[in-house]
């Protein structure tokens, strides 16, 4: 075990810089990072004002933050598509590689999988971090640190996006314009779709979302989202339509918005259950997919981030050096309806 310094998430609404024991021997096939910088989740939010998730309770101290980027500082015995000094981004899940579902290729749901900053491992706001080589990429050189530690955000939407099935020229629906939505919104575009009705209750988030060409603001306080949508399709409805927002009230009217055998895919969790009208989707054929994280998605990501066909750097609202993490997270819990990002610049080098 090693002393390092980290943010610690030590019981509900208590942070403290201090530091920590954490195992940082580099054994076979894993790398050691020197993090440079962490995006704010919210998840991490939601443990540091709720002290849990559903079934993940914050027990015992742990170190927040699972969106990283940073440099590798050693290698292990094995590992031959990294080196020392290669700049790299890190999948925070890391799955029993010999269960059912990774063999299968679903490693995101495998239910032993070990995720950074979800009870009771550790996440990565601290200074290094040991990780698996097999879920560490290298970015290009015209990536940045910052865009590095986007792409583990940007692959729900890349999920999404797969999940949906998109042929090109598509209509899609995102309700909600929350970081995830508005990235799930470009990775629809990336992936096809010829506009994206984005709609949310916030005009600074659909602002936001407003500045990526194909996007299509609307504000459900001042239009009706069903009605706008007939009027955009001639009727017949959208393509895909992608739940975002989480909330119950969405899945009301849910059904008037794809097409004939459209399709409906579920991004964002519900605090509670939901009615589905199965008669509504049952009549137009509608196909529902759901989305937990992601699998298969960095290496694409990455990919569309080097090639300039994505840019993400506008959803960056502030970046905070590591001594004021805790104010990070107090701005965070503020919610206010202009950030989409904050990130959190772990190591001093620019």
């Amino acid at each position: 075990m090693t002393k390092v310094r980290a943010l610690v998430l030590e019981r509900q609404h208590e942070l403290k810089l201090r530091e920590i024991e954490l195992p940082l021997e580099v054994g076979p096939g894993m790398i050691k990072i020197a993090i440079h910088t962490v995006g704010v989740c919210g998840s991490d939010v939601h443990y540091y004002t709720h002290g849990k998730i559903g079934p993940f309770v914050v027990n015992d101290p742990m170190v927040l933050g699972h969106e990283a980027a940073g440099t590798v500082i050693e290698v292990g015995e094995g590992v031959t598509h990294l080196k020392v000094g290669d700049r790299v981004c890190m999948e925070p899940g890391i799955p029993d590689p010999n269960s059912r579902a990774s063999r299968l290729g679903l490693y995101n749901v495998d239910p032993a999988v070990s995720f950074w900053a979800t009870p009771p491992v550790h996440g990565v706001l601290t200074s290094e971090v040991v990780h698996p080589a097999n879920y560490t990429f290298k970015l290009p050189d015209n990536v940045s640190f910052a865009e590095g530690a986007m792409v583990e955000p940007f692959a729900v939407g890349m999920q999404a996006a797969t999940k949906a099935g998109i042929k090109p020229g598509d209509t899609a629906v995102v309700l909600g314009a929350g970081p995830i939505g508005t990235m799930v919104a470009i990775a629809a575009l990336a992936g096809g779709c010829a506009r994206v009705i984005v709609a949310d209750l916030a005009q600074p988030k659909l602002d936001i979302a407003a500045k990526y060409q194909g996007v299509i603001p609307v504000n459900i306080r001042e239009q009706n989202l069903v009605e706008e949508v007939k009027r955009l399709t001639d009727g017949w409805g959208a393509d895909v339509v992608f739940e975002c927002s989480g909330s119950p009230k969405a899945w009301e009217t849910i059904m008037d918005l794809p097409r004939p055998a459209g399709t409906i895919v579920v991004v964002g969790l519900p605090v509670e259950p939901v009615k589905v009208d199965i008669a509504a989707a049952s009549t137009k054929e509608v196909r529902i997919e759901n989305v937990f994280r992601y699998a298969h998605q960095y290496d694409r990501a990455i990919a569309l981030f080097a090639s300039g066909r994505v840019d993400l750097k506008p959803l960056i609202s502030e970046t905070f050096a590591f001594e004021d993490a805790i104010k990070a997270f107090d701005r965070a819990v503020e919610a206010r309806p202009d950030d989409v990002k904050l990130q959190i610049r772990v190591a001093e080098t620019a």
